[in-house]
């Protein structure tokens, strides 16, 4: 089963990134082939939503981080593999072929010999992948193969009859394999990514019992994070989040949201621990673009995003929600009253997550009557006339403002008052 998102989250969570920058997905790509590039991107663009699945990856992961791993196949040899099968059309030279011929004949055996392995064999999560690989190489066709190295130059016989065999006979055989060693390719970049960075692997749980349990959280790409803490259950699955500009919202939303959405691969969280409870999508509200191409407003935006949460919420779904400064793009008494009545709606799906962020003090005194809304901060401490931010969550309500003590120390009104020459 795969999870429900939108181009609008993995925008938000920066998952490709941009012409600015790279993005998560890069963090993770530490792969040798071209083939485990790809495997790695259907990952990021299609996450998990069973249980099963989901613990079953992670667990292969989580045990070649253990082991410490490393690919058993040389990249220049997979090249070698990958331009001699794409030749159809009898471009390649002899020497090229004869190439190809000896890198597959390696790589099969190479093949062997790492499935054979204790370590290998000692992995119960990659024991299907195991299997698979080895009724591929154990097919009798490949029987001159498996029989050992050949002495010396093979001859111009046995490479034509080899090529015939790799190319022809045997071809989808060969590329199955080579499937095989990307998704290989992509276990061990993942777990390589988990001991460098110390990352933690996620436990799933049930769908619809909305668990959400995060030690010391932090943003993935921050060099000098500072870590949170998150619990969330049926009897409380959604948190008003106020605080300052500059407090930290945004970062929080985007740390705690990006975890929930590796952890729905199998991938390692930047967290110290985590459970989580699966959910059928995810879906996040942090940097809406006004939609010029219909002519709407930032506010018209934010209400057909709203929109489209509420419809998939009536399906049935089991969802995790955030919304970053819930209609904004209106005034204060609008945005009050309709972040008071999303919030209450909202508040009914007692199957989904939800994490909301607002200005609008207010606004959660008004909430206050509902026993499944936790209320969180990200406080701001004064020292003299400059704001200090700890980025690190109290629980309560925040009325925190200092815009215009930014306003005034960066001397835009005094920059104003003087006179052009």
């Amino acid at each position: 089963m795969v999870l429900h998102t939108d181009e609008q989250t993995t925008i938000d969570l920066g998952i490709f990134g941009n012409r600015n920058g790279g993005g998560i997905y890069d963090l993770y790509n530490r792969t040798h082939t071209r083939g485990g590039e790809a495997i790695l991107k259907e990952m990021f663009l299609h996450p998990l939503s069973d249980k099963e699945a989901i613990n079953q990856r992670s667990s292969i992961f989580s045990y070649f981080a253990r082991q410490n791993t490393t690919f058993p196949f040389d990249a220049a040899l997979i090249d070698m593999t990958e331009k001699y099968l794409r030749d159809q059309q009898g471009t390649l030279g002899e020497r090229e072929i004869q190439n190809g011929v000896a890198s597959v004949i390696q790589i099969i055996q190479q093949s062997r010999e790492f499935i054979e392995t204790k370590e290998i064999k000692g992995n119960a999560a990659y024991a299907e992948e195991r299997e698979a690989i080895t009724l591929l190489i154990a097919d009798p066709a490949f029987e001159p193969v498996m029989r050992g190295k050949e002495k010396g130059k093979p001859s111009y016989t046995a490479i034509a009859a080899y090529d015939i065999l790799f190319r022809t006979r045997q071809r989808h055989k060969i590329e199955q394999l080579l499937r095989h060693i990307y998704f290989l390719d992509v276990c061990l970049s993942v777990a390589k990514v988990a001991v460098h960075l110390k990352f933690v692997f996620p436990k799933a749980l049930e769908k619809g019992s909305c668990i959400l349990k995060l030690e010391g959280v932090y943003h993935p790409e921050l060099k000098t994070p500072v870590a949170n803490n998150v619990t969330m259950n049926a009897g409380q699955n959604i948190i008003f989040l106020t605080g300052a500009n500059m407090a930290g919202k945004s970062t929080f939303l985007r740390s705690v949201s990006t975890a929930v959405y590796l952890a729905h691969m199998g991938f390692p969280v930047a967290a110290t621990s985590m459970e989580f409870s699966v959910v059928d999508g995810i879906y996040t509200t942090i940097n809406l673009p006004d939609n010029l191409g219909i002519g709407a407003s930032h506010f018209y935006a934010e209400v057909l995003r709203v929109k489209k949460m509420a419809t998939e919420l009536n399906q049935g779904r089991s969802l995790f929600i955030i919304f970053d400064e819930l209609f904004r793009g209106t005034n204060v008494k609008d945005a009050h009253e309709a972040t008071v009545a999303i919030t209450n709606a909202f508040a009914k799906k007692k199957t989904s997550i939800f994490i909301i962020s607002s200005h609008i003090v207010e606004a959660g005194e008004a909430l206050k009557q509902r026993n499944n809304i936790g209320f969180l901060y990200l406080p701001t401490r004064m020292n003299g006339h400059q704001p200090e931010y700890t980025y690190t969550l109290q629980r309560g309500i925040t009325d925190d403002r200092h815009g215009m003590i930014i306003i005034r120390n960066e001397g835009i009104l005094d920059i104003l008052k003087k006179q052009s020459p």
